[in-house]
């Protein structure tokens, strides 16, 4: 398999994970006995496979020698740039932070269908 075939997958991956950990928290914040520690393992993780997602389509850019592919490569960037968002906003919404995971989570994965579904060129 070539690096761009496991950035495919990645981004589908990465769709998943921030689906199922967005759907968590908001379930979370409704449900108390579904707030473990598990789910911030998770959501860790999903965000962190955002890095390395982004992290291939740059050594595929690199590696094939091309342009960098605009908006796609924005999206992924944007997502980034969100997730240090969070994370900073964590402290100032205690009391809604299941809230805030649960709706970036989701717009996490609005990020990845999009940048899916508008392949670079």
């Amino acid at each position: 398999m070539t690096l761009s075939d496991w950035h495919q997958i990645g981004a589908w991956v990465v769709m998943g994970a921030n689906t199922a950990v967005g759907v968590w928290a908001l379930a979370a914040h409704r449900f108390r006995g579904l707030r473990h520690v598990a789910g911030w393992w998770a959501t860790a993780v999903a965000q962190l496979l955002i890095v390395a997602q982004a992290a291939m389509g740059v050594a595929i850019v690199d590696q094939q020698d091309r342009d960098l592919p605009g908006f796609h490569a924005f999206y992924g960037f944007v997502s980034i740039a969100a997730v240090g968002i969070v994370y900073s906003y964590r402290s100032q919404l205690k009391g809604k932070v299941y809230l805030l995971y649960g709706g970036s989570g989701l717009f996490l994965a609005g990020m990845a269908l999009r940048a899916i579904f508008l392949p670079p060129t």
